[in-house]
């Protein structure tokens, strides 16, 4: 049995969605929501391979460099913010965040 286009888009599918309910069911807990929010990008990415194997065109992979190395910017800017916030409140529950607003 050889591994085909649509076994790395269902797979991509199925991580997309297991995301999108993580961002949805999960609305309290920040760390999740980023920890979703990545595994999206990783789903994304991992199209982005899958298509450029097969066309046999290296530019989804060079793209998929670019949107990792954005991802891991805002893993780390983000994990920063989440520092300094439970710092300051005590707490990285997102229901309690809604003093932050402007």
């Amino acid at each position: 049995m050889t591994i085909t286009l649509a076994h790395y888009l269902v797979l991509g599918a199925i991580l997309f969605a297991t995301s999108v309910i993580g961002i949805f069911l999960n609305r309290k807990n920040v760390i999740v929501l980023l920890m979703a929010i990545e595994l999206m990008l990783l789903s994304v990415n991992m199209n982005f391979v899958a298509f450029s194997h097969y066309l046999g065109d290296m530019a989804g992979q060079v793209f998929v460099f670019f949107i990792l190395t954005v991802a891991a910017a805002e893993a780390a800017i983000g994990l920063a913010i989440l520092v300094v916030l439970f710092r300051k409140v005590d707490t990285i529950n997102a229901d309690d965040l809604d003093h932050l607003k402007g």
